[in-house]
C-alpha cells in the first residue's frame, strides 16, 4: 500500500485539467494526492497549453522549489515538463515533415522518370535523313 493512504496530507504537484473539449489547458497545482485532478487544490504555481501555437509552458520555479523543500512530489509529467523549462528550450521548433502521402507521391514520380530513362536509353538511335528533293523532269 501507498503511504498516502496512512499519510492523508501528502501533496502533489499535478496537472489539472481545463478548457473546453479537444482544447485542454492545464494548471500546475499542489494538491494533496487523493483529491480529485480538477477539484479544489492548496496552490497554482503555473499553467501548460499544449494545444497553442507555440506551446506555453509557464512555472514560477520559486514557488516549485519551496513546495518541493516541503515534500510536495511531482508527478511524472510535471517532472517531464519542469526538465524541460530548465533546458532553456522546452519546445524546439521541428522542421516541417512531408506526410505519408505526399512522400508516396514523390516515391511514384520519380520512379515513373527511371522507367521513362531507361526506356529512352533502350531505343535504338534513330538517323536523321534528309528529305530528299524531288527530281523534276
Amino acid at each position: 500500500m501507498s503511504i498516502s493512504r496512512y499519510n492523508p496530507r501528502m501533496l502533489k504537484i499535478k496537472l489539472a485539467r481545463f478548457g473546453k473539449k479537444k482544447q485542454p489547458h492545464y494548471r500546475i497545482v499542489v494538491n494533496e494526492a487523493r483529491d480529485k485532478r480538477d477539484g479544489k487544490y492548496v496552490e497554482a504555481i503555473g499553467h501548460y497549453a499544449p494545444t497553442m501555437t507555440p506551446k506555453i509552458l509557464d512555472v514560477d520555479m520559486v514557488k516549485y522549489a519551496d513546495w518541493l523543500k516541503k515534500g510536495a512530489q511531482p508527478t511524472e509529467t510535471v517532472l517531464a515538463l519542469v526538465t524541460r523549462l530548465q533546458s532553456g528550450t522546452p519546445f524546439p521548433a521541428r522542421k516541417p515533415t512531408l506526410s505519408k502521402k505526399a512522400k508516396a507521391k514523390l516515391a511514384s514520380a520519380a520512379e515513373e522518370k527511371t522507367k521513362a530513362a531507361k526506356a529512352e536509353a533502350a531505343k535504338p538511335a534513330e538517323v536523321e535523313v534528309a528529305p530528299e528533293t524531288p527530281v523534276t523532269a
